[in-house]
């Protein structure tokens, strides 16, 4: 097959693979690498951050709603891979209220917003600092999704490639 052919059949194909791999639209931005336990050590006040997790306890207040979040690496997608790590717990609150049924403890969440600050909290009897983010984006991953967080692969009669 010549080369401008094969360049036109694999168009799409290749376009279809990059949408299996997108963040969802309020998920997409410029963000600081900084994350959650290194935000825990030291000052990084005002930097923008996409962190995300699984929601450890929910705690809706007068005119906002407060998250308790155990930090996960994301996918490509932005989405929490659910592994036996943690890169660190982490507040994010955001104005209004949040149903703490619907917003429920061991869901994936993902957050997008600055960091404003830091507050220790006790798990247990341990003293854990904990960043805390002025959320801007709140996204709660459906619960019924296939790729909950197992990688996509692709094969072509030979083994292209690994996303997460």
């Amino acid at each position: 097959m010549n080369t401008p052919l094969r360049t036109l059949l694999s168009a799409p194909l290749l376009l279809v693979l990059a949408a299996c791999v997108s963040a969802p639209d309020p998920l997409i931005g410029d963000f600081s690498e900084v994350g959650p336990a290194e935000a825990a050590r030291a000052d990084h006040t005002g930097a923008t951050v996409r962190w995300g997790g699984t929601i450890a306890a929910v705690e809706p207040l007068a005119d906002r709603t407060c998250f308790q979040i155990v930090g996960r690496e994301l996918s490509k997608r932005g989405r929490p891979i659910i592994e036996d790590k943690s890169s660190g717990r982490f507040l994010a609150c955001r104005t209004g209220f949040y149903e703490p049924e619907v917003f429920a403890v061991g869901r994936s969440l993902t957050v997008v917003g600055r960091i404003d600050g830091a507050e220790n909290r006790n798990i247990g009897e341990y003293t854990y600092p904990h960043p805390r983010l002025a959320a801007d984006v709140v996204f709660l991953w459906p619960e019924d999704e296939d790729d909950q967080s197992a990688p996509i692969r692709y094969t072509f009669g030979f083994h292209y490639g690994r996303f997460r």
